[in-house]
């Protein structure tokens, strides 16, 4: 299919650049000076930078003073377990966690979430029980938990505090507490879903990237809400008020505060509730060309755009190729696994077992139409039907 009729679906992977960060790029490209020098070009660079750090502050619902740009939100979590120390010692991840923060996890812990895709009480009591004897030595954790996955959308119905965590919805039981602070992962919700900090309800740190919100490639934020600066994984020259040396990149961060500032109107606006509206009418299409598939946690909160389903025989992998080779961008599982294709490990997590490799992604931005999500479901049921007649 040619280039300029093939529909991007994939994101949750990366967003287009939106115009407004292009604009702000290009700007901040004929800017001369370094942000640390205390001359008129270096005034103008860090002016630049500033204005980007208070646009990234509105979207997420911090001060200006609370973030540090970094290279990646990759980065900004490694700056965050980085001071665990702070917190206990130790850091744990939930299972359903993105590998930027489950790959330094120190103790094993049970998917909060099941299939249904709604959290459950009994695993958030053997989560206290497990975290209890992973902290027995040294105290309260350092725990990671996302406000929405990236892989199924799911949004996790639970609010983070200074020291505990609070289930706020889908339980008989009533609130359960965790003794632990939190590493919020707001990659996916910034940008899609209002996010409301109450002042005594809010994590320890969060993390996002541009280029999910129609930001750049890498530049990305840690939002420190703790009193303390973080210590510097970087030292040198003292950047970032001390918390992250470099020179700080100016054109990516400037795309950064564009994009954040749009973002936020965007959602201010109600746009992706139209977004959700043509996700579901996309699942709809779906369920009308097969009665095996399964959609993960269609019936919890998810992320507007999101939609993340699994037909039992057809491998995510072949998916993907076939929708690519039709003409549709698409995924299976997470983009950040340096181009594999594989078993979503999140969903394992969750207990689907073997459909778990037969699950793929589909994500929409808000420049999606009704006419792409219906020639993807057409196009979508009649792969289904070759695979069908191939595997009868």
């Amino acid at each position: 299919m040619d280039q300029v009729n093939r529909v991007y679906l994939d994101h949750n992977a990366t967003t287009p650049l939106r115009g407004e960060a292009r604009d702000a790029m290009l700007a901040a490209m004929d800017l001369v000076g370094n942000p640390s020098s205390v001359h008129a070009e270096g005034r103008s660079a860090k002016m630049v930078v500033e204005r980007a750090r208070a646009q990234v502050a509105a979207l997420v619902g911090c001060l200006s003073t609370q973030v540090v740009f970094t290279g990646s939100a990759t980065e900004a979590a490694a700056l965050a377990v980085a001071q665990k120390g702070r917190h206990g010692g130790r850091f744990a991840a939930l299972p359903t966690e993105h590998d930027c923060l489950l790959d330094w996890s120190e103790a094993e812990l049970p998917s909060l979430v099941g299939r249904d895709g709604f959290y459950n009480a009994v695993r958030m009591n053997d989560m206290t029980c497990r975290l209890s004897e992973a902290a027995k030595n040294g105290g309260a954790l350092l725990l990671a938990m996302s406000a929405a996955n990236s892989e199924t959308g799911i949004v996790a119905p639970i609010v983070p505090h200074s020291s505990t965590y609070e289930v706020s919805e889908h339980y008989d039981e009533g609130p359960l507490s965790v003794e632990a602070t939190t590493v919020c992962d707001i990659t996916q919700a910034v940008g899609k879903i209002p996010l409301q900090w109450d002042r005594l309800f809010k994590p320890s740190y969060a993390i996002l990237s541009a280029h999910k919100l129609g930001g750049p490639k890498g530049v990305g934020a840690l939002i420190n809400f703790t009193a303390d600066d973080p210590e510097p994984m970087l030292r040198g020259g003292g950047q970032e008020m001390g918390r992250r040396s470099g020179t700080e990149n100016v054109v990516g961060i400037a795309g950064f505060g564009a994009a954040a500032a749009a973002a936020q109107r965007d959602v201010e606006a109600g746009k992706w509730d139209k977004i959700e509206k043509l996700r579901n009418i996309l699942e709809s299409a779906l369920e009308a060309a097969s009665n095996t598939t399964i959609f993960v946690g269609k019936e919890s909160r998810r992320l507007p755009n999101t939609s993340c389903f699994a037909t039992p025989g057809w491998k995510g992998e072949t998916q993907v190729m076939q929708m690519d080779l039709a003409g549709f961008a698409i995924s299976a599982g997470s983009a950040c696994s340096s181009g594999k294709v594989k078993a979503s490990r999140v969903l394992k997590a969750m207990g689907l077992g073997d459909i778990a490799g037969d699950a793929v992604r589909v994500s929409l931005g808000l420049d999606t139409t009704e006419d792409d999500v219906m020639r993807f479901a057409d196009t979508w049921a009649q792969k289904l039907k070759k695979h069908e007649a191939r595997a009868a």
